[in-house]
């Protein structure tokens, strides 16, 4: 055999063992194996405002990592139950108000700041929107993981509904889908209400560049 050939059958060999590593760490952790329990508090220390609770799993987040479950028959009346709790946890505008200034929510959607150990409990978080949406078509740099945002009240139209709808998928998209990829924002306190009526306005007031 020759040596490249060689190399490159250690090199799939390595990634296959790799990747049983990783499915049977997954599966350790779903059957809560005290082993990789372990692995895991001892792999991570709290510095600053990243604490340790933040690797301790919800309801919500154990139920989307047994993938096998969450997806299965059984798992459909359980999924409507973490839907419903996540939609009840939801709380609308204390001023009544759901849009803010688009510009604000610009500048937070562009931000991936804050919530980091070096920061401290006072700086801004950024929501980060752009690293998943397509949002304002003049940005060239966006993310595919979340479908384009652009046009979204023109689109949608300005309905109480859409508003509403888009409130809570905002503060937490697991009210809709309960393994959503995308984080509950309003939830792990990553962006406060004034922020996220920023954000509204960014996707609903026809001033903004994403309605144009």
């Amino acid at each position: 055999m020759k040596i490249t050939h060689l190399k490159q059958l250690l090199a799939i060999s390595g990634l296959i063992f790799a990747l049983g590593f990783v499915q049977s760490s997954a599966l350790a952790q779903q059957k809560n194996d005290p082993k990789f329990n372990k692995m895991m508090q001892d792999s991570f220390k709290s510095e600053g405002i990243a604490g340790l609770n933040r690797i301790d799993q919800d309801a919500t987040q154990k139920f989307c990592s047994d993938p096998q479950f969450a997806n299965s028959k059984k798992g459909e009346a359980m999924r409507e139950k973490i839907q419903k709790m996540n939609m009840d946890s939801i709380k609308q505008p204390s001023d009544g108000k759901y849009i803010g200034d688009w510009k604000n929510g610009e500048k937070i959607a562009q931000s991936g700041r804050g919530a980091t150990w070096t920061d401290t409990a006072e700086t801004p978080i950024g929501g980060g929107c752009y690293n998943c949406h397509q949002i304002d078509p003049k940005e060239i740099s966006y993310g595919t993981i979340g479908p384009s945002l652009t046009g979204y009240a023109k689109l949608r139209g300005y309905s109480k509904e859409v508003v509403t709808y888009t409130w809570n998928r905002i503060n937490n998209a697991k009210a809709y889908n309960a393994c959503s990829n995308m984080p509950r924002i309003a939830h792990f306190k990553l962006l406060n209400e004034q922020q996220i009526q920023d954000v509204m306005a960014l996707l609903l007031d026809p001033e903004s560049p994403v309605n144009k």
